[in-house]
């Protein structure tokens, strides 16, 4: 288990303080902190990163004395292994090393791979952990799409856009390039995974995520376009994939392409702005 799981432990200096140890690690046995630097000098980590079992262990105690010990907190250890001049260090939050995890094993096993348990795995906490911070698996997934996904920078495009059609789907179209050739590939495993199981509990459920949020950013932005008269008065889904299907397509079939032979490709952003055009031209209206 990691620290987090014990309550939350205050932000460890860059740089150790000179200042007199707080009255919690003063508390602290020196036989605990002894024993915390030789587990973590055992296994080649940060005392932080050491669990609490295994410093029990090395203590000769049992987990629940050891936190007895400790005043029922893990930062006085952390505090304690500090003030006799030793970094204690510390892993990334819960939250960000689960959603760093679980998109590596999305990009590398679809979405229907991912699970709680194999999150936990490889983010080193309890899958306890990622109950109490994601609520769910889904609520998991969900802040994986909205960390690697396009929704939030199109977002503020749209929202400080210009009012130039041209140049606002110009730049739409840069950042869904950048999302779809980021690492790890989770925007082309997601829809890999939708097209090829669209009646899958999981995918449907980030579809419910993912939908209103389209209708919400791209949605209401080519609304208010064709309120204003710039665009083409055509059904709202139709708009929606004219603007995002052919381009998205080509960037997701592009690393196939560029292993054919012979086969010269122009460059992705010559391909945004040929896009670009071709929507313009095709929904564009005729100003006054």
């Amino acid at each position: 288990m990691s620290n987090e799981e014990f309550g939350p432990s205050p932000t460890a200096p860059s740089t150790l303080s000179s200042d007199a140890p707080s009255a919690a690690a003063s508390a602290v046995p020196s036989d605990l902190v002894e024993a915390a630097l030789r587990a973590a000098r055992k296994r080649g980590a940060a005392v932080a990163d050491v669990p609490m079992q295994a410093i029990a262990q090395e203590a000769g105690v049992s987990r629940s004395t050891l936190l007895r010990r400790l005043g029922g907190v893990r930062h006085a250890l952390d505090e304690a292994v500090r003030a006799a001049g030793v970094d204690p260090g510390g892993q990334k939050p819960v939250r960000e090393r689960a959603v760093e995890a679980g998109a590596a094993l999305i990009s590398s096993d679809g979405l229907a791979a991912l699970s709680l348990e194999r999150v936990a795995a490889a983010a080193e906490c309890s899958v306890h952990s990622l109950y109490a911070v994601f609520g769910s698996r889904d609520g998991m997934t969900q802040a994986i799409f909205e960390r690697y996904g396009p929704f939030v920078n199109i977002e503020t495009i749209l929202a400080t856009h210009p009012g130039d059609l041209r140049s606002t789907v110009r730049r739409v179209y840069a950042h869904l390039a950048e999302v779809v050739a980021l690492e790890p590939r989770v925007l082309p495993a997601i829809l890999a995974e939708v097209l090829a199981r669209p009646g899958d509990e999981a995918t449907q459920a980030l579809a419910s995520h993912m939908v209103p949020r389209l209708y919400a950013s791209i949605g209401e932005w080519l609304s208010a376009e064709v309120a204003a008269g710039r665009v083409r008065d055509l059904p709202l889904i139709a708009l929606i994939h004219q603007m995002s299907n052919p381009l998205l397509m080509h960037l997701l079939l592009r690393p196939a392409l560029e292993l054919v032979p012979d086969l010269k490709l122009p460059s992705v952003e010559e391909m945004c702005e040929a896009f670009a055009e071709a929507f313009v031209h095709a929904v564009e209206l005729p100003g006054p």
